[in-house]
C-alpha cells in the first residue's frame, strides 16, 4: 500500500502505515494501478467540505503520479461546497459532480494516462473498518463493489464463499442444506 501524506504533516523516520493525525492525508494507492480493479486506492477525508478536503487530495495526487490532475468527478449529495474549480499546479482543476455515480466514489482524470477511482470512506468511519478499507483498496479490487471494500460481507456459518454465494441457487433460491442432515 502507498500512502501519502499532506504537505502540512512532515513525514517522520519510522512513521505509521497510514497517518494518524488530524491534518494527515489518508490515501492508499495500488502501487501498480493497472486499472484492472474495482477502485485504484482509497481516500479517507476528514470532513465532508470538498472545498477544504480536494485541494490536498488532488497535490498529494499530482506528486505520486508526477502528473497534474485535470478534472475531478464525484457523487453530488455527499459533498459540502463543492467548487467547480481547484487551483492546483500550473492551473485549475475542473470539479464535476453527479448524481448517477456511486456515493462511494471519486474519478481523478490525470493528464496523459487513464483515470484513476478511488474509494471514498466516509469521514465518521470508525479507525479500524477505515484502515482496513484503505489497505483493501490498494490491493486487487477486481470483482469487488466498492460498498463491500467498506462493509465486508460476514460469510455464512457452514457455507464456502466470503459473500455465501455458494449457497444459492441459479435462479435465486437458497440450497437447503448443502450437507445431508444426520437422521
Amino acid at each position: 500500500m502507498m500512502t501519502l501524506q499532506s504537505p502540512f504533516t512532515p513525514p517522520s523516520a519510522g512513521a505509521a502505515a497510514v497517518p494518524t493525525t488530524q491534518s494527515a492525508l489518508r490515501l492508499s494507492l495500488n502501487p501498480v494501478l493497472d486499472r484492472r480493479g474495482t477502485v485504484d486506492g482509497a481516500w479517507w477525508p476528514h470532513t465532508r467540505d470538498a472545498d477544504a478536503e480536494l485541494p490536498v487530495l488532488i497535490s498529494a495526487v499530482d506528486r505520486r503520479l508526477n502528473r497534474a490532475v485535470l478534472r475531478v468527478g464525484l457523487y453530488l449529495d455527499a459533498w459540502d461546497h463543492i467548487p467547480r474549480r481547484i487551483p492546483a499546479r500550473g492551473g485549475q482543476v475542473r470539479v464535476g459532480w453527479f448524481r448517477s455515480a456511486d456515493p462511494y466514489l471519486i474519478t481523478l482524470t490525470i493528464a496523459g494516462t487513464a483515470p484513476i477511482t478511488l474509494l471514498v470512506i466516509p469521514p465518521d468511519t470508525a479507525n479500524g473498518p477505515a484502515m482496513a478499507a484503505l489497505t483493501r483498496a490498494a490491493a486487487d479490487t477486481a470483482g469487488i463493489r466498492p460498498s463491500d471494500i467498506l462493509h465486508p460481507a460476514v460469510p455464512d456459518e457452514g457455507m464456502p464463499g466470503q459473500d455465501g454465494s455458494a449457497s444459492w441457487e441459479n435462479e435465486g433460491g437458497r440450497v437447503a442444506d448443502l450437507v445431508p442432515a444426520a437422521t
